[in-house]
């Protein structure tokens, strides 16, 4: 068995083993997040335009920001998705699986910070 980028387990050869997936937080909203991302992808683009364009500096700073807002904004949906779900699940199964889950939360707020 391999695992993917989000965490599920695939067959390593063509055999047909059980595959599982896990949920994630972000689940049920993921076509409102997909979205999301495509209109920060845009913001991105415009911005290669711009500098390819030789558009005033102070206007493409201002572009930035607002897409860096964009993503920081999407980050925190996404956060407070994980804590919901994903915390919140592992708090109810207790043991050493909450503590790593808020270890890794925390790590994960500390790079927001960052930013």
């Amino acid at each position: 068995m391999t695992t993917t980028e989000a965490g599920a387990t695939a067959p390593s050869d063509d055999s047909t083993q059980n595959v599982t997936h896990a949920t994630h937080g972000y689940h049920k909203q993921k076509d409102e997040h997909l979205k999301r991302l495509r209109r920060i992808e845009g913001q991105i683009r415009g911005l290669q335009r711009m500098v390819d364009e030789d558009v005033y500096c102070i206007d493409i700073l201002t572009q930035v920001s607002a897409s860096t807002k964009a993503l920081q904004s999407f980050a925190l949906q996404l956060l407070e998705e994980h804590l919901r779900h994903c915390v919140a699940d592992a708090a109810v199964r207790g043991g050493d699986e909450i503590d790593a889950k808020v270890d890794e939360a925390t790590k994960a707020i500390a790079r927001l910070l960052r930013t």
